[in-house]
């Protein structure tokens, strides 16, 4: 809307007046409002940085992991094919063997400036039921193989706790932004138009009332002036009229 405009301005101010009545007490209350918005526009903005750093590690964090996981990748599946040539196909026995997983992840909760970042990490079990494989031949670099897959796994369960507190923080990040946008360039100047409205309408209510007072006391004063003037010539009547009484006085002795 034109707000710039001189109709944009007296359309602003009847849309206020309606809203808000400009009283000291409003006054008092939206500057209270308004120092609040600057605290949480504080605290958000530092949010937001603090959030914008920790984004960047991760995303870098994740530009790392993803190369070594490319070299992880190649170095395990040329192990599984080295295994299969030593000790042949082998999938089947593993496949058959009724056995609890040797390596399990859990799930953990990491804070950074109000947001819960989840963290996977793995664990072993201490469960191990293939020692029979690879006992013909090709043992040692079914070892190996096991070994490579291994740290492969452990590559992948890193990545997918920084792909995941990635996403988090990014749906963070937008949502702070949005609140820290909303409160610079929404919130505060709306307050601010409210109270530049209260203000004016006050000072503007003390202009009238100063001019009231004035004329009232210009009244009073030529009131004033009017008895004064009245009592001064009352005082100046009076010996003349004294004077005539004495004389009717005599006139009536004689």
């Amino acid at each position: 809307r034109p707000w710039g405009t001189a109709d944009g301005r007296v359309k602003a101010k009847e849309a206020m007046s309606e809203q808000v009545p400009p009283t000291r007490m409003a006054l008092t209350t939206y500057k209270t409002k308004k120092t609040g918005a600057k605290k949480g526009y504080d605290l958000l903005k530092k949010k937001a940085d603090a959030l914008k750093a920790r984004f960047r590690d991760i995303a870098k964090e994740i530009y790392r992991t993803k190369g070594s996981m490319s070299e992880s990748c190649s170095t395990a599946y040329f192990s599984l094919t080295a295994a299969q040539y030593a000790a042949g196909e082998f999938k089947t026995k593993v496949l058959e063997g009724n056995f609890v997983a040797s390596v399990r992840v859990t799930g953990q909760t990491d804070n950074i400036a109000g947001v819960k970042i989840p963290v996977f990490r793995q664990y072993e079990t201490g469960q191990e039921h293939l020692e029979n494989i690879g006992l013909a031949k090709g043992g040692r670099k079914i070892a190996e193989c096991r070994e490579k897959f291994m740290s492969l796994l452990t590559v992948l369960v890193k990545l997918a706790s920084l792909q995941t507190s990635f996403i988090t923080m990014d749906e963070a990040l937008k949502v702070t932004n949005r609140r820290v946008n909303a409160l610079e360039n929404v919130t505060i100047p709306k307050i601010e138009r409210i109270l530049s409205y209260i203000t004016s309408e006050l000072d503007e209510l003390e202009r009238e009332d100063f001019t009231r007072l004035k004329k009232v006391k210009d009244q009073n004063a030529r009131r004033a002036a009017k008895v004064a003037a009245a009592s001064k010539y009352n005082q100046q009547q009076a010996p003349d009229l004294l004077d005539a009484l004495d004389g009717q006085d005599q006139d009536v002795l004689m």
